[in-house]
């Protein structure tokens, strides 16, 4: 039986998932140290990082969160370091 699979389809920018969740954890990794520094970091400042791409947008929250960052929500879009 044949089937798609679907960790080889390509997302925008011709990209695989595999590529874009890499792409992410280095833009969160980079986007760690300015929060750290700054203490705060907008959403849109993470989509302008994130090369509007919604798929890498979204992986960077994912990983920031996993990271010990409150990521907000739709009140307070805003990315802070939890004390």
């Amino acid at each position: 039986m044949d089937s798609c699979d679907a960790r080889i389809r390509a997302y925008k920018n011709g990209k695989t998932f595999d590529q874009s969740k890499e792409i992410a954890e280095t833009v969160s990794s980079q986007l760690a140290k300015r929060i750290n520094q700054a203490g705060i970091l907008s959403w849109s400042e993470i989509l302008e990082a994130a090369g509007h791409d919604e798929l890498i947008y979204k992986l960077t929250l994912k990983y920031l969160r996993r990271d010990g960052y409150n990521i907000g929500d739709w009140k307070n879009p805003k990315v802070t370091k939890i004390t």
